[in-house]
């Protein structure tokens, strides 16, 4: 019997733990996603786990951004050389023709070069004089020296590698080298404070974006994904911006890929929000998110919206027009097909209190997750304190500024797959994870609040929805999912 709770159309891997995205790259027609893979190992990411299990990099491609095809493992631990703990995270660049690879080999945490010459990528080639860079900058006390950002400036490649100065905060070391194999330290290009961005940056990612420049950064240990905007020029970032790219609490480490289309593209982790022991109970643990379209306002704020590649997905639909909801009043929609579907609902402009969506529910609430706007404050809220009524699933409410103008409509974009919840509302993105328990937790109810007290409440007497859109999705495998061996 299919497990309800398994993706159908977000990419992850048969079975065993993934994690991050890695070497994001579009070759010879095809979208190339790597990512973090332990096969043959669950739960618990260890170093090295009692299996003798350490990190891989799995592979699939593409050519539509939502079908994939299983390719065989890209990337091995090499016995007795500087990865022989693990192929960790890093990315992918294309040198004088040639497609390379720059991750971490562990451990100690030393950048590592491989190259592939084939047509589809499959097989690669690690660089005699790996590790390529042998050790950290001096002078530093740095917490980590892994993940990689690597972006060509004139004639020379650039690279930032995810780190952070010991009491102080985040960091990312700024290398330059002329071939990807000699590379030589610039500076740090930028520095946190550990008690606003954590004690270090993991997977940093560095591109420009809409006249701008963004780093982003993940936030260790605390686990949440940040970013910042800016002017770049030589080795200086003047960020003049900071954000987080995601409003919930279970997407994290994501990465970027500039287009054929011109288009910044990102995928994230999307972590799992149970026990160990319920992820070794499922066989899988890590999904993939759905690919993202990135652009920056004039105020250097980023903006997220889901590509539009995944149109393609939508099966049978149903619409919802012009419905009036009094405060604390629902409107229960029905025929919603299940656990694998597109959600997009616009309310009108000038409603106050809360207005939003409950999803996945149960007939008498005993499960239900919600998202939801708060017209007076300019928050927007994802709650799966009542998702689930598994004791071994993680229940949070994690809540985000949305700020919407005057005449603007509120608009919730919401992708439901199994246990996997991405939100896009008016162009943030916010995710979660929900694990319920009941076979009749399917419903969708349209909801309305009012404010809290000690929220003002400036008039309004209703929430209007203008529309209500519902499809099926399409599953992206066709029964013959695997990961070929050779």
């Amino acid at each position: 019997m299919p497990d309800p709770l398994r993706p159908r159309y977000h990419f992850m891997p048969p079975s065993d733990w993934m994690n991050d995205p890695n070497g994001l790259i579009q070759w010879q027609g095809r979208y190339h996603l790597f990512y973090q893979y332990y096969p043959g190992r669950v739960a618990g990411r260890p170093r090295r786990g009692p299996n003798g299990v350490v990190a891989h990099w799995g592979h699939a491609s593409s050519r539509d951004l939502v079908h994939w095809d299983h390719l065989t493992i890209a990337l091995a631990p090499t016995p007795d050389g500087p990865d022989a703990e693990g192929c960790y995270s890093g990315c992918a660049v294309v040198h004088d023709g040639t497609p390379s690879i720059l991750y971490t080999g562990v451990h100690p945490q030393r950048p590592c070069l491989a190259t592939s010459v084939d047509a589809d990528l499959r097989t690669w080639t690690k660089h005699p004089a790996n590790p390529v860079i042998a050790a950290p900058p001096s002078g530093f006390d740095l917490v980590g020296f892994r993940d990689h950002s690597v972006w060509r400036q004139g004639a020379e490649w650039c690279q930032l590698i995810g780190s952070g100065i010991r009491g102080v905060g985040g960091t990312v070391p700024m290398y330059r080298s002329p071939d990807l194999v000699r590379w030589e330290f610039a500076d740090l290009l930028l520095t946190g404070d550990v008690d606003v961005t954590d004690q270090m940056w993991e997977c940093p990612d560095f591109f420009a974006l809409d006249g701008r420049q963004v780093l982003v950064v993940n936030c260790h240990p605390t686990l949440w994904t940040g970013y910042f905007s800016g002017a770049y020029a030589g080795d200086r970032f003047d960020a003049a911006y900071r954000g987080r790219v995601d409003v919930g609490t279970h997407f994290y480490a994501p990465q970027t890929l500039l287009d054929a289309q011109g288009r910044r593209l990102m995928w994230g982790w999307l972590r799992e929000a149970r026990t160990a022991e319920a992820q070794r109970e499922a066989g899988w643990s890590g999904v993939m998110s759905l690919p993202r379209v990135l652009r920056l306002d004039q105020h250097g704020r980023l903006w997220t919206e889901p590509a539009p590649e995944l149109r393609a997905l939508r099966g049978r639909g149903q619409s919802l027009r012009d419905v009036r909801l009094p405060f604390e009043s629902a409107y229960s929609v029905e025929g919603v097909p299940g656990r694998s579907c597109e959600i997009l609902a616009e309310f009108a402009p000038g409603s106050r209190g809360t207005a939003g969506l409950s999803v996945l529910r149960s007939p008498g609430g005993e499960e239900e997750t919600l998202i939801t706007y708060n017209a007076n404050s300019d928050r927007l809220q994802i709650d799966t304190r009542r998702a689930s009524l598994d004791p071994r699933a993680e229940r949070l409410l994690a809540t985000g500024p949305l700020r919407l103008a005057r005449d603007a409509p509120l608009r919730l974009h919401v992708f439901l797959d199994g246990s996997t919840i991405e939100v896009f509302a008016n162009g943030r993105a916010a995710t979660a994870r929900a694990y319920p328990t009941r076979a009749d937790s399917t419903g969708l109810q349209v909801i309305s609040r009012r404010a809290a007290r000690s929220d003002v409440w400036t008039g309004g007497g209703d929430v209007r929805l203008t529309a209500l859109d519902v499809w099926d999705m399409q599953a992206i495998w066709n029964g013959t999912e695997r990961i070929p061996s050779e």
